[in-house]
């Protein structure tokens, strides 16, 4: 490992040669010996021989964007198993790929892996670009997807920065503006590191990533163990632990409605409904609800009856057993709380279009997201 000599206290003025140099060299000599092990990569010590699979790397990138590495790696390894190719992703269905992908949130992403899948397959031939430009031309890929796909699949030079990116940057260079606002300033900074080197570019952003999530943690960061420690303003100064600053959060809005559980006449099905292409949970098939309002469903009377708000939705419900009780989930931008409805549909219960019949015996088949799966346990264990 190159020697750990003290580099001259950077400002917010980018790296230039000689200390970018060293900078790089002891992330690499770090990433050598502390690389994580996950499934998409090839670790640094099989050579420079041997390159990442971009469809790996493609997937993976899509699956991480808001989402923890944890949560990921089950499913990179479910969709690699069932469609180990390109190809064999583009030729599924939609319905094959969204229920593949229930649980693991945003699913428009889903929706524009599926779209690329074909894209790649069947115009380029199962070859992905290995441009930036061509890359962010891709269904579901902006600047960053981009950016990891041509370092780490290509070992081009390209600015990648994540979540863990924007904490080692803030802190190295003592970025004090809070987040979202310093963002440019970030990656300016990040691509004065990254832009034009060719020594080993995949291997250096994965660096960058990973001492993000093992060293410099948000909380607590084991500056110990960093190895360009010495060149960190924000250690220098004592605020490496108070940065990345952000700014304050705004209340998150709250949201309203009803979700049912009807089964029919037989009590042996429950109905369910697949979900417009667009919109939340687009494409998904989940359990029916009522529009989710800005404000309180059944607000304002003394003793609501819930079926009061249904029957002329659906005429001919009965009622099964009171509110089974109501569930909570928190999405990206809102809150939503969903009060349970259990009806038993009588003869002659039309379903509106979109909806059917799936039986009760096949119903661990179903990939449906947790905010109805939350709704779907709760019934089945009362």
């Amino acid at each position: 490992m190159p020697t750990t000599m003290p580099i001259p206290r950077p400002s917010h003025k980018k790296k230039e040669g000689a200390q970018t140099d060293l900078f790089r060299a002891q992330m690499l000599a770090w990433y050598d010996t502390h690389a994580r092990v996950l499934p998409w990569r090839v670790s640094p010590s099989a050579g420079p021989c041997f390159t990442a699979n971009p469809y790996h790397v493609w997937l993976s990138e899509v699956m991480l964007q808001q989402t923890t590495v944890q949560a990921v790696i089950p499913y990179f390894g479910k969709f690699v198993d069932k469609w180990p190719s390109v190809h064999d992703l583009a030729m599924a269905s939609s319905e094959e790929v969204m229920t593949a992908w229930a649980g693991l949130g945003y699913y428009a992403r889903a929706r524009n892996l599926h779209k690329c899948a074909q894209v790649v397959s069947r115009e380029n031939k199962g070859k992905f670009p290995n441009t930036l430009e061509e890359l962010k031309k891709l269904p579901g890929v902006g600047d960053y997807t981009a950016a990891a796909i041509a370092a780490i699949a290509f070992d081009l030079p390209a600015t990648v920065i994540d979540g863990n990116v924007d904490r080692v940057i803030s802190r190295y260079f003592a970025v004090t503006d809070p987040l979202p606002g310093s963002k440019p300033e970030i990656r300016a900074l990040a691509a004065g590191l990254a832009e034009g080197r060719t020594d080993r570019p995949g291997d250096f952003a994965q660096s960058m990533m990973d001492l993000g999530a093992t060293v410099c943690i948000p909380k607590n960061p084991r500056c110990d163990l960093c190895p360009v420690r010495d060149g960190c303003a924000g250690r220098a100064q004592g605020i490496a632990a108070e940065l990345p600053a952000k700014a304050p959060k705004k209340a998150r809005p709250q949201r309203w409605g009803l979700i049912y559980w009807i089964t029919n006449p037989a009590g042996d099905a429950v109905l369910l409904e697949r979900r417009p292409d667009t919109g939340m949970l687009g494409g998904m098939v989940g359990l029916p609800t009522t529009e989710w309002a800005d404000r309180p469903v059944i607000k304002g009377r003394k003793k609501p009856d819930i079926m009061d708000y249904v029957t002329d939705r659906y005429p001919g419900l009965e009622r099964v057993r009171d509110n089974p009780g109501a569930i909570r989930h928190t999405f990206t931008h809102f809150d939503l709380d969903l009060i349970g409805v259990v009806g038993k549909a009588k003869k002659g219960f039309v379903a509106e279009p979109g909806q059917f019949w799936h039986p009760l015996a096949e119903l661990s088949e179903i990939g449906f997201p947790t905010v109805f799966k939350k709704f779907v346990n709760l019934c089945i264990l009362k």
